[in-house]
């Protein structure tokens, strides 16, 4: 458990690494981020017959700082159309 948490925690400053600009995220969104990618990695490898969905391998390493990229830009989107300014004409 601990380490899918410190899996996790690299696998999201990875992707924030990778991901061009600055993101408003905290640790913690980092974090689940970072989880929600490492688990669609092992998905994907244990769908490709590389592994098991817990076990860390190359491909599922790559499809997970992937996916948490893509993750992260969901999050980006979504908190920016939350915060964004009406504007008054």
């Amino acid at each position: 458990m601990i380490g899918f948490i410190i899996a996790g925690l690299v696998i999201g400053a990875l992707a924030r690494l990778i991901k061009p600009g600055r993101q408003n995220l905290g640790i913690v969104a980092t974090l689940l981020l970072g989880l929600a990618g490492s688990v669609i990695g092992g998905v994907v490898a244990s769908l490709l017959g590389t592994g098991d969905i817990f076990e860390l391998n190359f491909l599922g390493f790559i499809v997970a700082v992937i996916a948490a990229v893509a993750l992260i830009g969901v999050a980006e989107t979504l908190a920016g159309r939350r915060r964004a300014p009406t504007r008054r004409f």
